[in-house]
């Protein structure tokens, strides 16, 4: 069945005929093709979420223990760039990509291999700028492969599926997470395997997705104009011409604005607001983050499934956000640990069901679907990123203000994260 579609799409681009409903593709995908998509999707997170987490960290404290705090920071913050550079750049080559083996298979196959290359010189870097560069390669060989990932599921899979399947993508990270740390802990004693085993997973995935994907193939006279004005549509739409995206990015950066609060400063909140010591508090995170990524990965399938079940995704998307929203609440004014995980449980049920309904969401009101799916996708992930490098920057200050009470830094997250609530009511295209 897969091999059809393939056939029949492949037929559609070349004859420029692809269809502009918001239905295509019409026919069905089947649990392989998304059990296998799924799996390129963990592998990816098992690659590049760990070295975030903890791998750099341990890196930098190696290289310059001296100044290890500013270190981690220049290479962090640096990657968040080029990876909000990266994604949507990408996004719009896979886009006009007229390889004979498809759109999407040659960057999946060329991201995976350059995200090995890319941890390999993290692995065995000797200086900060060596591990620096290491990490802005990873960032953006693993969003290339992110970029053409994302496209997949608007070439492959109909509307009524992309629920589903968007739970499935939602599941993928959390293993990921939790699959790339352990796997961190258990070969901590090899720096090289500590980095290489997950990213050789991540290739292996990629490379069965490769095989069995039913690629698009794009014919060159149909290829899209490049110049400096699509460079510059690589991260930019109009919000005036396609208001329901603009409304749909904004809902996800608010949302991922709060994100990027409780993952940044969790550790001093519960040295400062729980009193927790420094030394308890790694046993203390992994403990929360594990309880949080299985609420995402059990919410994520539920709540994808259901949306489809019932053909609605914004009461999904705005009820999450205001759970995540009453989560931090629930964070921010914790007098124990014990409320810190009930809070962190809740974040992870709201999360699930918010990125499961409001990927399907954005899937359903994609512009320009059949010729920038990749790239406008790409664009739509800037509101993923850049919460990452602006919300540490704005933190400091409503810290001065409020004498460095984390209680007040946690309510206003959560004020932006209900506010993502509200952005998602003026979308229209879907219900």
């Amino acid at each position: 069945m897969i091999d059809d579609i393939a056939e029949a799409a492949t037929h559609g681009l070349a004859q420029g005929a692809a269809p502009a409903d918001a239905a295509w593709p019409a026919r069905r995908v089947g649990w392989r093709f998304i059990a296998v998509y799924g799996m390129a999707y963990t592998g990816l997170w098992m690659a590049l979420l760990p070295p975030i987490l903890t791998g750099l960290t341990m890196r930098v404290r190696e290289l310059a223990p001296a100044h290890a705090a500013g270190s981690l920071s220049l290479v962090a913050g640096v990657g968040a760039l080029v990876a909000l550079f990266g994604n949507p750049f990408f996004g719009r080559w896979s886009d006009r990509t007229t390889s004979r083996f498809g759109m999407r298979r040659p960057w999946l196959l060329a991201g995976a291999l350059g995200g090995v290359a890319g941890l390999a010189v993290i692995a065995t870097a000797v200086s900060v700028p060596q591990l620096l560069l290491g990490w802005c390669l990873t960032q953006l060989a693993y969003n290339a492969e992110l970029a053409a990932l994302a496209a997949i599921l608007a070439d492959q899979v109909p509307a009524s599926q992309r629920g589903t399947v968007s739970g499935i993508v939602g599941i993928s990270l959390p293993l990921g997470m939790i699959g790339g740390t352990f796997l961190m802990q258990a070969l901590v004693d090899s720096t090289l395997a500590m980095f290489l085993v997950a990213a050789v997973i991540a290739l292996a995935s990629a490379l069965l997705l490769v095989w069995v994907l039913p690629d698009l193939r794009l014919a060159a006279a149909q290829r899209p104009r490049y110049g400096w004005r699509e460079f510059l549509g690589s991260y930019w739409l109009n919000p005036l011409r396609f208001p329901d995206f603009a409304w749909a990015w904004s809902s996800r950066f608010l949302l991922y604005a709060g994100i990027a609060v409780l993952l940044t400063y969790q550790g001093f909140y519960l040295m400062h607001q729980l009193g927790c010591v420094p030394a308890d508090v790694p046993r203390r995170i992994f403990l929360s983050t594990l309880v949080q990524s299985c609420a995402v990965a059990i919410f994520s399938a539920v709540g994808g499934g259901w949306s489809d079940a019932v053909g609605r995704r914004k009461v999904f998307v705005a009820g999450a956000a205001l759970v995540y929203a009453l989560a931090l609440l629930i964070i921010a004014f914790a007098t124990t640990y014990a409320w810190f995980l009930l809070g962190m449980a809740i974040t992870g049920a709201a999360q699930g069901m918010y990125l499961a309904a409001d990927l399907a969401l954005v899937t359903d009101v994609l512009p320009q679907r059949e010729t920038h799916a990749a790239g406008n996708l790409g664009i739509f992930n800037i509101a993923n990123v850049m919460p990452q490098s602006l919300m540490p920057a704005i933190a400091p200050g409503i810290l001065w203000m409020s004498g460095g009470n984390y209680a007040a830094l946690f309510v206003v997250a959560a004020a932006l994260v209900a506010l993502s609530a509200w952005a998602i009511l003026p979308v229209r295209g879907v219900r």
